[in-house]
This record gives structure tokens, C-alpha cells and sequence, in this order.
């Protein structure tokens, strides 16, 4: 196997490590082999894997889940899924972490030849050495198993197949029952040898008579029946789609169990530093099996109801429920128009904050509501006060654009209301206003008084007292106490109340 080195680093605040992995692999790869060894040292993909292979093969053994030459043949198993991609264990395994439940994937695209067959016979057996070695993983005391598939999206896009189309429903759906039936007729061989805690099932969903990967649901039939006809099963459960984590970008999957894919392109950063668009592997191995043109609209963005609609159909044979899919942002709401910007009056403030002077402007329209606002301070402070000058003036445009737009004063009052920089301290000029914890909120709490009512914005943006407008303290007004009206008396320590005991006898 020919090997390439390379640098990669688990995130981008991680310092790169020396990687050397398989020369045909790509640099996102190296990335998933930096996260998924330990430390910060160099990485070899042989050397990591065969380290969890060993410590595996020797826990089967050790634990009598399987005999030793039954574990040699489990290595050598596991040592050709993982170099043809085709299945490996979770980031846990490889970390050596122990508390964290055990799971294994298998990458659905890896199991197609050139021309777009699925290797049904291939998976069968993936599965199987998936099954075993989960079970070494856990000393054979787990009732369940965590044994899923990943990059389904990617496998349909290959097939040509449509997301939210009945055929690639038809395809999930004996997919899962290959696997179902596949993993339990491997519990039931261990079963045979350390005996069995679940019934074999009787009562089956009826997988699709046909589908458009051809033989997929003659095998997925097969793996079912002859799952029904063995004595018992050793798990409670063995298919679950689980999480994705390192180990899914290892082996090259794009897309974790069932999601869909989210375009046809991706970002990527080249060696000099350059941000550039190119398209996914499943993009470019739909062009190859399917034609370009194909290729973007099997892999386009599709909605939460086909998502929904797929995952119904895996489900009947899944032994836990599917994740969650991730969160999407909610699409922007489109803004109100702006208001025109019409002043009818307006009023000027010039006070002093913490020695500095500062000038406040409004303008109003004519139903008194604040259409613009204007900061100024002096020219005190050298450089350091030049910029925060300009930085008080973007930020006052940005306040006139959302006032435009319509957004509350009381929104920014409440945000920018006891903000702490310097200058700060006594306010001179403004009699409602006696402190500031900075200019900015002098000026909020000052349009607070002047437009959302003077007695109800005293008592909701109250003054802070001198200690608080120190720029290092640690409070704010609505963080004082109940101030008690006298003070507490005087506690005596435990020996003066043991020399008031009195004995009596």
C-alpha cells in the first residue's frame, strides 16, 4: 500500500500534525486521521488502525467471545473494510476511550463497482464482521449493537436516483432490511456458540418485491428469511443509525445514515490559502456513472418532508430511532420598509462623561417617534479617542438603520445599557443622569428618559453608583441586594456563647 505524507490538523486551532495515509486519499481524510488519533504527535493509518485491531482481536479472545483463529480471521476482515472504505468502527475505538458505546459504519457508495452494481454479497459479510466486532468491543455483555450505514444520499446520487423519489425510497428500504437481516443473522451465530437472549423474528415489513439496484431486494428478501428461520439472537438490538463523528469522513462518506445531501459543491481551502467551490465526491461520482448535467440535480437540497419521508421508510426495520436531523436557521423575514426619514424637531444634549465631552443629537418626526440619532465626543485622548470615535459612529448607523426599519428603542436600550469602557464616572450636564458606566450608556439610558417615559425608564435603567462605574467591577445596578434598613447585630463567636453556659445540676 502505497502511502503519502501530509500535514493536517483536527480543526483549525489545532497545530498540524505529520500524517501518512494512503496516497489516493484526499486531505479531508488526513484531517478525520488527525481528530481521530490521540495526542498531537505524528499519525500512520496503518500503525493506528492495526493498534485498535490488536487491542480488539485480543479482547474477543480474552473474553472467549470468540476462539483464536475465529479473531485472526476478524483482523484481516476488518483491515480490508477499512482499507477499501468500506466500514469501520467509531472515533471512540480508535481513541481507545472505553466509556463511550461502541459503533460501527458502513460507506454505502464504497460497495458499488464501476458500473453502478451494489455488491450485495460484499455487505452481507461487512455486516457480519461489523456484528462481531462490536461484540468483541463490549466483551459480549452489550444486549444492543450500534451497526448503521452512512452516505445513503451519496449511493442514491451514483444509482440516479432522486432523494424524494418512490424508487430511492424503494432502494432505502431494502437497504435496511439487507441490513437488518444481515446483522441478526450474525447475532444468531453467536448466539449458536454463547447462547441466545431474544426470539428470532417471525413477522416481517414486507421489503419491495423489486427496486432499481438490481438483485438489492432479491438479497434483502434472502437476509430476512434466513434470519427468521435461526433459533434465537444473543442482541436485543443491531441496526441503529447513529451520529456521524471522524470516522464517517475517514472512509470518504459526505452525508451521516439517511440525510440528504446539501449540494452538489462544497468549499475548500488549497494549499496557498485560497477559498474555492468544487464539487463533492458524490458529485463526481454521479458524473461519471450518470453524466454531469444529472449529477447537480440529484444532489440539490430537498425538504424536511422528503427527509421525513425517508426516514419512514427505513424505519420498520431500524432497532432504534434515527437522530435528529440537524438544525437548520430559520429563512430571514423580510424587513418592514423604512420609515421616511422626515424630522419634524429634534434635541441636542452636551454633557461631560468621566471628564469628556460628549454631544447627543435626535432627530424626531412629527408624531414625536426617533427617527435618527448623532454621537460626538471631543477631541480628547489622542489616537485611542479617534477610534473609538469612528467605532461610535458605525455603531450609531447601524442603530438608524434598525430605528428606520422599525425595531423598538427599548431593544437597544435594554443591549447597550451599562456597557463598561472608558471614559466613564460622573456625568455633568444632565440632571436626570448622574453616572455612566460609558458614553454609550449615558446616551441609551438618556434617550430612554427622553422617549419611553422619564419616571418608568429611572426605574428600569436606574443610575449605577461610582464603584460601578469602574470599567473592572463586576456588578451592575439590577445586580444589587435588598439594602436592609438597620444594621445586622452583632453575632458572638462560638467560644464567647460556651462561656455563657451555665451549668445546672
Amino acid at each position: 500500500m502505497a502511502l503519502r505524507r501530509t500535514r493536517a490538523a483536527a480543526d483549525p486551532d489545532a497545530p498540524p500534525r505529520a500524517i501518512a495515509l494512503p496516497a489516493t486519499w484526499e486531505q479531508g481524510a488526513a484531517e478525520a486521521l488527525a481528530c481521530l488519533a490521540p495526542g498531537l504527535g505524528p499519525v500512520s493509518l496503518p500503525s493506528l488502525a492495526e493498534g485498535w485491531i490488536a487491542r480488539l482481536s485480543a479482547r474477543a479472545v480474552q473474553t472467549g467471545v470468540l476462539e483464536a483463529i475465529d479473531a485472526v480471521a476478524l483482523a484481516e476482515s476488518l483491515r480490508q473494510l477499512v482499507i477499501t472504505r468500506r466500514g469501520a468502527p467509531g472515533a471512540s475505538t480508535w481513541r481507545g476511550d472505553a466509556k463511550v458505546e461502541p459503533r460501527f459504519v458502513l460507506n454505502l457508495p464504497a460497495f458499488l463497482d464501476a458500473t453502478g452494481g451494489f455488491d450485495a454479497a460484499g455487505y452481507t459479510a461487512a455486516v457480519g464482521t461489523g456484528v462481531q466486532a462490536l461484540e468483541a468491543l463490549t466483551g459480549g455483555r452489550a444486549l444492543r449493537l450500534r451497526l448503521g450505514f452512512a452516505d445513503l444520499a451519496g449511493l442514491l446520487a451514483a444509482c440516479g436516483l432522486a432523494y424524494d423519489s418512490p424508487a430511492a425510497r424503494d432502494v432505502a428500504n431494502a437497504l435496511s432490511a439487507l441490513t437488518r437481516g444481515a446483522a441478526e443473522q450474525a447475532s444468531a451465530r453467536l448466539a449458536e456458540k454463547h447462547g441466545a437472549r431474544e426470539p428470532a423474528a417471525l413477522l416481517w415489513p414486507a421489503p419491495p418485491a423489486r427496486c432499481a439496484i438490481p438483485g438489492l431486494a432479491v438479497a434483502a428478501r434472502r437476509a430476512l428469511d434466513a434470519a427468521g428461520a435461526t433459533q434465537g439472537l444473543r442482541h436485543h438490538g443491531s441496526f441503529a443509525l447513529t451520529a456521524a463523528d471522524a470516522a464517517e469522513a475517514l472512509l470518504g462518506c459526505e452525508t451521516g445514515g439517511l440525510a440528504p445531501a446539501q449540494g452538489a459543491t462544497r468549499l475548500v481551502q488549497d494549499e496557498a490559502g485560497r477559498v474555492t467551490e468544487q464539487p463533492t465526491a458524490a458529485a463526481r461520482r454521479a458524473a461519471l456513472l450518470q453524466g454531469e448535467r444529472e449529477a447537480a440535480a440529484l444532489l440539490a437540497p430537498v425538504t424536511d418532508k422528503a427527509r421525513e419521508a425517508m426516514e419512514a421508510a427505513i424505519r420498520p426495520y431500524l432497532h432504534a430511532a434515527a437522530p435528529a436531523p440537524l438544525a437548520r436557521p430559520e429563512p430571514a423575514r423580510p424587513l418592514p420598509p423604512p420609515r421616511p426619514a422626515v424630522a419634524a424637531r429634534g434635541n441636542v444634549w452636551r454633557v461631560v462623561v468621566g471628564g469628556h465631552r460628549v454631544l447627543l443629537r435626535t432627530s424626531e418626526a412629527a408624531d414625536g417617534s426617533l427617527i435618527e440619532v448623532g454621537l460626538s465626543m471631543g477631541k480628547e485622548g489622542g489616537k485611542d479617542g479617534s477610534a473609538l470615535r469612528g467605532l461610535l459612529d458605525g455603531f450609531l448607523q447601524a442603530v438608524n438603520i434598525g430605528l428606520a426599519r422599525g425595531v423598538p428603542l427599548s431593544d437597544y436600550v435594554t443591549a447597550f445599557s451599562y456597557t463598561r469602557f472608558g471614559p466613564a464616572g460622573l456625568v455633568e450636564g444632565d440632571a436626570d443622569i448622574l453616572c455612566a458606566t460609558s458614553v454609550m450608556d449615558w446616551a441609551f439610558r438618556r434617550l430612554a428618559i427622553s422617549h419611553l417615559g422619564g419616571g418608568e425608564a429611572r426605574r428600569l435603567w436606574p443610575d449605577p453608583t461610582i464603584e460601578e462605574c469602574a470599567v473592572d467591577a463586576v456588578t451592575l445596578p439590577g445586580d444589587r441586594g435588598p439594602l436592609l434598613p438597620l444594621d445586622l447585630p452583632a453575632q458572638p463567636s462560638p467560644a464567647a456563647r460556651r462561656r455563657s453556659f451555665r451549668l445546672v445540676g
